[in-house]
């Protein structure tokens, strides 16, 4: 992988609740189906691709930002071959919800879906653009990164606050729990004969209406978090065998081909950011 192909990663521990995340160029960049735990908001920093979003698609170009609410599955890929670049931030669910609520744009401090997923507004994609420069630049320093992105989010939450929610429609109690259940044994070898004994439902019903309000069917679930889990094991140092492990898969090369196609990057280059502080 060249380095302008290879996806670079901004870290700092003095502030958790983000991440940044640069490519140049994304033309072999091809993302599976997946979601995050956290929110994430990217900016198409030059040419176009495609944005996959739940049952939505989107042609997206330079000067475009995206969003994604947690556990939403989304995908993105090249079109054509041609070239694109861009930046993705994650911010961390927990804090934004108490951005939000403190700011008053939430009644109770607990997560509220955002219905837009595009924004094509040159103002928002220049301030974030400034954003992602200040956080990139080493001769920042802490509380101006930290001023940076709470005055931009801030504003933008605000933005985002005077639109109509889009509800979706809420997953049956028993699925809720089996989705719950998948989240707390994403590391151990779970059966669809287990899935069917605890939802009710015969094999071809669970999977199809899993996938209706999830977005996935259960396996591909289950692979999603195992990958979020060796996520969060990587980037507390953790070698990448043991990371495997830990996260439910059988071995290394495994966990390494998953974990490429969702992340689209490789776990060392994950574990190891270039641009961490």
């Amino acid at each position: 992988m060249s380095d302008a192909t290879k996806p670079l990663f901004w870290r700092d521990p003095r502030m958790p609740h983000v991440e940044l995340r640069k490519v140049e160029d994304g033309r072999k960049i091809c993302y599976a189906p997946h979601s995050h735990t956290h929110w994430s908001l990217g900016a198409i920093t030059a040419g176009e691709s495609t944005f996959r979003y739940r049952e939505d698609r989107y042609h997206v170009h330079a000067g475009t930002l995206v969003m994604m609410n947690p556990d939403w599955m989304h995908a993105c890929s090249a079109i054509d071959d041609r070239p694109w670049a861009y930046l993705m931030l994650y911010v961390d669910t927990d804090w934004l919800i108490e951005l939000r609520y403190q700011a008053g744009l939430l009644a109770s401090p607990r997560w509220q879906d955002f219905p837009t997923a595009v924004i094509r507004a040159p103002t928002w994609y220049e301030g974030y653009c400034h954003m992602a420069t200040c956080l990139l630049d080493p001769s920042r320093d802490l509380l101006d990164r930290q001023t940076v992105v709470v005055e931009y989010l801030s504003a933008l939450m605000h933005e985002l606050a005077g639109q109509p929610a889009r509800p979706l429609p809420r997953a049956p109690a028993n699925l809720r729990q089996l989705a719950a259940y998948l989240d707390a044994h994403a590391a151990e070898d779970i059966s669809l004969d287990d899935l069917c004994e605890r939802s009710g439902y015969s094999p071809g019903h669970l999977i199809r209406a899993f996938k209706r309000h999830f977005g996935f069917t259960p396996h591909a679930y289950l692979i999603n978090r195992r990958i979020q889990l060796g996520q969060r094991e990587l980037k507390g140092g953790t070698p990448i065998a043991e990371a495997a492990l830990n996260a439910g898969f059988a071995d290394q090369p495994h966990f390494q081909r998953t974990f490429k196609r969702l992340v689209a990057a490789t776990p060392n280059q994950y574990r190891q950011p270039s641009l961490e502080q």
